[in-house]
Formats: C-alpha cells, structure tokens, sequence
C-alpha cells in the first residue's frame, strides 16, 4: 500500500509517500480500505508541532521528542472493511465504514487496521464518502465539548469564536440542533457560510470586538485562542461558562481559578475521541441535523497540496483527501465559498 509518513517535524514538505506493507489484521482488528480522510487541525499541530507558547515540551512528549511517534498523520477516514480478524463480528468485508483513529493518527494511506471495538462505525447509506470522513474530527470535538463538558440547555445564548473553521462550524449547527440561540464570530466574507449552517446572529472579529461590546453570553466557545479569559470574562453572565477548545498555555493553567474568582466557569481539556460521541455525530448527520462543511478536495497525490491549504489558515470547515479514485463518480458537487481567512 501507498502512505505519506513524515520523519521530521516541518511544513508539508516533510511528507513523503512511501510503499509499505498492507497490515493484517489481529484477531480483534478489521483492515480498512480507506477511500476518504481529511487533513485535520490535529495533523497540522503534529507535523509542524505548532503548539501555544510554553507547551513546546509538552507537544514533543505527545508527538516525540526527537522524530514523529506516529509517522502517518490522518486523523479521520471513511472505506469499505477488506478483511476482518477471527474473533470480529460486529463488522464484515464489504461494510462501509467511518474510521476515528483520532490521536493514533495512520489514516493517510490506503489501508489501515482498527479494533473492531474501537472508533468505527457503519457508514449511513445517505452520506457521501467525503461527508462521512468529513465528520468525526471536528463534530466529535463539539458535541463532546457543549452537551457532555459544558452542559448546554435550550434556549442559552451561545457564541461561537471560529464558526466557520472545522469543529467551529460543527458546534454551530449542534448548537443550534440542541435549542440554543447561536452567535458566531467570524470574518464578514464568511458571514453567509455561518449564517446558512444555522447561525441567528453572525459577529464580523474584524468590525466588532465581542469582548467589549454586544449582549453577554450564557456560553462562549473558543475554538481559535483569540480569546483569552481575560477578554472573554467580560461577555458572560454571572455564572456563565467558557469552553476552551483552544488557548494559552496560562488559560490552560491558570484558568480555572481565575473564573472560579470571577463566578464563572471555564471549562478546558482534551476532547472525548468516544465511540459513542462518533455514533451520535455521525446519526445527526444521517437524519439531516448536521452537515459538515467541506472547503477542498484533494486527490491522494496531492496530499501535500492539501497540508500547504491547511497551513495558510484560509480553510473553511474540512479538507478532504480523496485516497481511492472509485469514489470520484460518487462525488457530490460541493457548493463554492468565498475564499476567506478562516479558522483551523
């Protein structure tokens, strides 16, 4: 099988695409055809190693000290099962699948193996190949964030910085699926985009500074780390929360504490990569309550190219790698945005 793999950390040039051995399955592991995956915020992070000032120790602990840990970056995937292990029955060949490898990365190749039991779930007959690999990166982090962190009610005001971004434009329209009246900041190019995913109000970070001025907020998603508690304190209500997707190493820290002062809450942390998240994402999106917004296309050989997109800060929503060509003639057509500077 063909993999891009990387043996430093850098820009999109230090992806190679290699021949390897397709793996085989353990007996508790299924073999995956990859037809579709994405190039992630999390594979941007590890490639580069781009980390919040005063986490550089930390990131090479997670990604390795001195070379990559996990030499093929992918951190979601969609494809048909080729072969299962011997003690496997909840999947069999021919199944197509959705793939969450998550932090264990690898799905930047044409096959990958995965426990039978770990993030995999039965592809939804209406969803695309490219839709489905476009979910579980970013609707994952959302869902797990606003409805198992931050505990989101009906009816809450709830403001959105990034919401045109991969995981931003996801807490948007789960936000809004779940009851709240939704906010997002974005810049005014992308104001259509948010607002057509479901968005009530849209915030233009270029004009206006939600910080200093506006209504306050039941909740306030940061998916950027342009928002820093010290700003952001100022645009919730007493009792109001924070959730911090991204931020400064000092928010990470310190943050907690600094609400707690302030009669506030501010919640942080690493996401759930759950198997149950990844079924209650993936089933909103198969009864029509969420779309992943997709900027890009890329074939395979151009996977590089895709890296080089990511990096620029200008996507919008998820760029998807299409690994296997027999998807092209299932392609949908993907709607054109306005090119526009736009979160991770």
């Amino acid at each position: 099988m063909y993999a891009y793999t990387y043996s430093k950390y850098g820009g999109p040039d230090v992806l190679n695409c290699v021949e390897l051995p397709t793996p085989t399955p353990k007996a508790n592991e299924v073999l995956i055809r990859v037809y579709a995956t994405t190039v992630s915020a999390g594979d941007w992070r590890a490639r580069s190693l781009t980390m919040p000032v005063g986490m550089g120790l930390i990131g090479r602990l997670v990604f390795g000290v001195r070379r990559p840990r996990k030499p093929i970056l992918g951190t979601d995937l969609s494809g048909v099962v080729e072969a299962v292990g011997a003690d496997v029955t909840t999947f069999q060949p021919g199944d197509a699948v959705i793939g969450f490898p998550g932090a264990g990365f690898g799905a930047h190749a044409e096959h990958i193996v995965m426990p039978a039991d770990g993030k995999i779930v039965h592809k939804p007959e209406a969803l695309s190949f490219d839709e489905a690999a476009a979910i579980p990166f970013g609707a994952t982090t959302a869902h797990d964030f606003l409805i198992n962190k931050g505990k989101l009610r009906a009816g809450e005001r709830v403001l959105i910085n990034g919401a045109s971004g991969s995981t931003g434009s996801a807490c948007v329209q789960i936000a809004k699926h779940f009851g709240a009246e939704v906010t997002g900041v974005c810049s005014g190019a992308n104001a259509d985009l948010v607002l057509a995913i479901g968005a009530d109000h849209v915030i233009d970070y270029n004009v206006e500074d939600f910080t200093k001025e506006g209504p306050q907020y039941d909740m306030v998603v940061d998916t950027v780390e342009t928002a820093p508690w010290a700003r952001t304190r100022h645009a919730l209500v007493p009792n109001g929360r924070m959730l911090m997707i991204a931020g400064s190493t000092s928010d990470i820290i310190f943050g907690g504490l600094k609400a707690r002062l302030d009669g506030k809450r501010l919640i942080g942390g690493v996401a759930s990569e759950s198997v149950e998240v990844l079924r209650k994402v993936v089933q909103m999106a198969s009864d029509g309550h969420f779309h992943p917004v997709i900027d890009r296309c890329y074939d395979f050989s151009q996977m590089m190219a895709a890296h080089a997109h990511v990096d620029t800060g200008h996507k919008k929503g998820n760029v998807v790698v299409t690994v296997t060509a027999e998807i092209l003639s299932q392609r949908r057509v993907v709607p054109t945005l306005p090119t526009v500077v736009a979160s991770r």
